[in-house]
């Protein structure tokens, strides 16, 4: 039998129960991240404390709230096939185009806003923080007029229903590692890496690897505006990427796109070069001031 570590959301148990369904013959170990100061990153160390303390073999992860750097004795075994990684506008309208003139827009997310206002500096962004239900209720609650959300929350909730419309990545990069799981384990633990292998995906795998070299040359976190999608498709890799500042009013985006053979941490570093060659750690350096 398999420990699998995970967060007591609603969310996390949802995703760790599916991949139990994966794996077969596993039990759920919820632990908490109560009283952790700290960005997202405060989701993933009490997963990782149960791992490195022997609670469990297996720890469940949203890829985005993984950071770049990993204790010592973890790594990611496998990436299961991917959830949709866009984002998502929940209220008025069919598109960004559409949306009502000086709409109230709810996030918590800088790489949301930044977008957002790049597109639609109209809007209103205001802060927004809680699990999806939460959000969804302020939103019903007539205190926001649209919220953004990630798709692949909301689908894997049984909750898709309540999306306007996707944004197009063209408009929105998603996060490093939206609509992916991260299977972690410990280094030398071998057997269960072979287990979680099972339930995992190579394409997946090699978009989050990409993905996660570009964000960890750009020296990025979890609450910086940057966005970096990759997708493989066939034999050819695509990476896109979007660096700015939180009020939209400057930003860079880029593609990169490699065919035929294609190392994926190769090609995230080769776009996060392009990117600092460009200016990207002016505009990171100045983003964290104004955060």
């Amino acid at each position: 039998m398999i420990r699998i570590a995970t967060r007591g959301s609603k969310l996390a148990l949802t995703q760790a129960r599916w991949v139990g369904g994966l794996l077969g013959d596993v039990e759920l170990v919820e632990v908490s991240s109560d009283g952790e100061a700290g960005d997202k990153a405060r989701f993933v160390r009490g997963v990782e404390r149960a791992l490195l303390e022997g609670e469990a073999e297996l720890g469940v992860h949203s890829a985005k709230d993984l950071p770049g750097e990993m204790p010592d004795g973890l790594a990611i075994a496998a990436v299961p096939p991917r959830e949709d990684p866009l984002d998502v506008w929940i209220g008025p309208g069919g598109s960004l185009a559409e949306a009502p003139e000086g709409a109230r827009v709810g996030t918590a997310s800088l790489r949301r806003r930044a977008q957002l206002l790049a597109v639609r500096p109209d809007l209103r962004v205001e802060e927004l923080h809680g699990n999806v239900d939460t959000r969804l209720r302020k939103l019903a609650e007539g205190e926001l007029d649209a919220i953004v959300l990630a798709a692949a929350g909301l689908r894997r909730l049984g909750r898709e229903g309540e999306i306007g419309f996707a944004i197009p990545a063209a408009e929105m990069v998603p996060a490093a590692g939206q609509g992916a799981l991260a299977l972690q384990v410990r280094t030398e633990d071998t057997a269960t890496a072979a287990a979680a292998g099972t339930a995992g995906e190579e394409r997946a795998f090699a978009e989050l690897t990409a993905e996660r070299t570009a964000v960890a040359l750009l020296e990025a976190t979890c609450a910086s505006p940057v966005g970096i999608h990759a997708r493989l498709d066939a034999d050819r890799l695509a990476i896109d990427a979007f660096v700015g500042l939180p009020d939209g009013s400057e930003w860079l985006r880029d593609r990169f796109e490699t065919i035929d053979t294609f190392d994926p941490a190769a090609a995230g570093a080769e776009l996060a070069e392009r990117l600092l060659a460009a200016g990207a750690r002016d505009l990171l350096d100045r983003a964290e001031a104004l955060a």
